[in-house]
């Protein structure tokens, strides 16, 4: 697609589409990026690791420090056959940009860059500064990808005022959500010990399904917190259960079930599993069970972070956006750390992830007013 003037967003976001970065491939999003930010006076620092590429670029030295956050890496296409047009040539059709990533989250990345441009050229000595920190392992195992530049940064001192992250928080039209947290995940494989036997002969053997299956119904049953203001109550869910042989005439020897709690921050992690083992002794079980934690929850408060996007999106779109934890994960978990206020504020989020993903055409280069328009609203001086 030829750039146009009119519409560089969209521009941007096309060039960044072209490229197949099928996670953890980066596919050059980051230099072409790094293009872009190096002419206004970026300080650029690549923090590559395990086979992941990750940019933070920063330009300024002085707090406050608004950084924007997200991922060039996109998931598999499925079956090429399925898509109207190629997944990675980006098509506009009937009022839509077609491709993988199109969504989630190229455009938010194209609206960054041109939202800072606008930005620099209007306000050249604007207060703090501003940053952005990338990576190629978001959809994958990210191990390798944000954490580990959140974890060199933190050893340097280095430290965040503001961050938005371009997670697609959107749900029917640009703006309408923004995400001011996540539930926290952690995940148990469970593995009940008995004594395998000939099902005629149950004196002889001890079923782990059956002894398990009050305890499952015991943590089923029970209300692990009230939730909150912006949390609902935190759930417990057993995704996969297995035993047996396929044979019918097979007492199992044992028993596996995995499980996963979403939880808020009115549970801990420590506490979530200190009161399943609870449950699990008291039923008298052999079992091990071994824990992981994927993502702690985190949460931004009514404050100026929140009160800038919301003012921005209102001025942009007419829109009253709507605070939300709802959904997954996001890197939001690993950069809460190292900063206080943290959002998620990206397009509409109905195709991510599915063939023929697509966006608005007319919302990229209103996603690139929101984030100027945040800009301004935190890093020029008050009037007067």
């Amino acid at each position: 697609m030829t750039p146009s003037p009119n519409a560089p967003t969209l521009a941007l976001a096309c060039e960044l589409i072209a490229r197949p970065s099928v996670t953890p491939e980066d596919a050059g999003c980051l230099d072409l990026i790094a293009s872009r930010l190096a002419p206004l006076g970026f300080v650029l620092e690549r923090i590559d690791t395990g086979g992941v590429c990750n940019l933070w670029a920063r330009r300024g030295k002085a707090r406050p420090v608004l950084c924007f956050a997200g991922h060039t890496d996109v998931v598999p296409t499925g079956p090429l056959e399925a898509w109207q047009s190629p997944p990675f040539e980006p098509t506009v059709r009937d009022g839509m940009l077609y491709g993988r990533g199109a969504a989630d989250m190229k455009s938010s990345l194209a609206a960054f860059v041109t939202a800072i441009e606008t930005f620099v050229a209007a306000h050249p000595d604007h207060q703090g500064s501003i940053a952005l920190l990338l990576t190629s392992d978001e959809e994958g195992a990210a191990t390798h990808g944000t954490v580990k530049v959140v974890e060199a940064l933190a050893a340097r001192g280095e430290r965040l005022d503001w961050c938005v992250v371009g997670e697609p928080t959107s749900v029917v039209t640009l703006g309408d959500m923004i995400k001011n947290g996540r539930r926290g995940s952690l995940s148990g494989t469970l593995r009940v010990k008995g004594i395998q036997g000939h099902v005629a002969y149950p004196h002889l053997a001890r079923n782990p399904v059956h002894q398990l299956a009050p305890a499952l119904a015991e943590l089923a049953a029970i209300g692990w917190d009230q939730g909150d203001e912006f949390f609902p109550p935190t759930t417990w869910q057993v995704s996969n259960i297995h035993a047996g042989t396929g044979a019918t005439n097979i007492i199992p020897g044992h028993c596996e079930v995995q499980f996963n709690f979403r939880f808020a921050p009115t549970s801990s992690a420590e506490s979530l599993k200190t009161r399943t083992h609870e449950v699990l002794d008291r039923h008298g079980l052999e079992y091990e069970l071994v824990w992981q934690l994927s993502g702690k929850p985190f949460i931004t408060g009514r404050g100026r972070l929140v009160n800038a996007i919301s003012q921005a999106i209102r001025a942009t779109t007419g829109v009253d956006t709507e605070l939300s934890t709802t959904g997954g994960t996001s890197d939001g978990r690993f950069i809460a750390d190292i900063c206080a206020e943290v959002v998620e504020c990206g397009p509409v989020n109905a195709t991510i992830h599915k063939v023929n993903e697509c966006i608005a055409v007319d919302a990229l280069e209103a996603l690139s007013s929101i984030y100027r328009r945040t800009l301004e609203n935190l890093l020029l001086a008050p009037a007067g």
